[in-house]
């Protein structure tokens, strides 16, 4: 086929292809604005939501067993259902956890008729198979820790560090350092359908909300260097307000099917 022989070059008109860049250059400044706005409005109201943070979910085959202080064999799954609150103690050093047991106390007597809210104390010290039944017994005596409510229990050392590194996501793997049991002291939310949930708190400044953890020893050391809360509480009194405050709303929320 032959070309034809009468086509022309076209005219490229500099006036209109400026004007159409410019257009175009307007069009994507405008379309910035107007993404930035929307990222905005999100960041503003995400700053005001104090809705508990999701920080991870525990599935049913990363689940952990514990022998209990009834010398029976239990899964924490079997808590799915209810809002609870978990934490590590050590029998050898109790003072190591002091401050979240305290407030393990104070949530197991505000919520002592509420039969969807459940605690558990994790044992971080090995103890042998032989002797588990009669130390759960008399630990849970000593300290006053009552089923149905509140669970004490225990596991193989390696098998339980694993689950509270992993699973509740704790800071510090449980180790022994000086003949001492190291380990997070801090308490875990678990909702109902067995997700570790923290406390928002937004900013009065704007920004993004902060996610607090329930590390009553932080809180303490802010105190001892006298860090401001912005309210009349200390930050342990306001951590531990915090805290119910997010039980509240985690029982107030529809229970998850399994």
């Amino acid at each position: 086929m032959s070309r034809p022989t009468d086509l022309e070059p076209a005219v490229r008109d500099p006036k209109k292809l400026r004007r159409t860049a410019w257009l175009l250059v307007a069009i994507m400044i405008i379309g910035g604005i107007l993404i930035l706005k929307a990222y905005e409005k999100v960041a503003i109201e995400k700053s005001k939501d104090t809705r508990p943070s999701v920080v991870h979910r525990i599935a049913k085959e990363r689940d952990l067993r514990i022998f209990r202080q009834d010398a029976k064999t239990v899964d924490l799954f079997d808590l799915r259902g209810s809002v609870w609150a978990i934490h590590l103690i050590s029998l050898a050093h109790p003072e190591a956890s002091q401050r979240s047991f305290e407030v393990m106390k104070r949530l197991a007597a505000a919520h002592a008729s509420t039969s969807d809210f459940h605690l558990v104390s994790l044992i971080v010290d090995p103890i042998q198979p032989q002797d588990a039944a009669a130390t759960l017994a008399k630990a849970s005596a000593d300290l006053g820790i009552s089923l149905p409510q509140w669970w004490l229990g225990t596991n193989e050392a390696p098998t339980l560090h694993k689950f509270v590194k992993n699973e509740l996501k704790t800071g510090i793997f449980p180790h022994l350092e000086n003949g001492r049991w190291i380990f997070d002291t801090s308490i875990v939310l678990i909702d109902r359908g067995g997700h570790i949930r923290r406390a928002v708190v937004p900013q009065k400044k704007g920004g993004p909300p902060f996610v607090a953890t329930f590390d009553f020893d932080q809180a303490a050391s802010w105190d001892e260097k006298h860090v401001k809360t912005g309210t009349n509480l200390s930050n342990q009194a306001q951590l531990e307000a915090l805290l119910a405050d997010t039980v509240k709303t985690l029982l107030a929320e529809p229970p998850e099917l399994r």
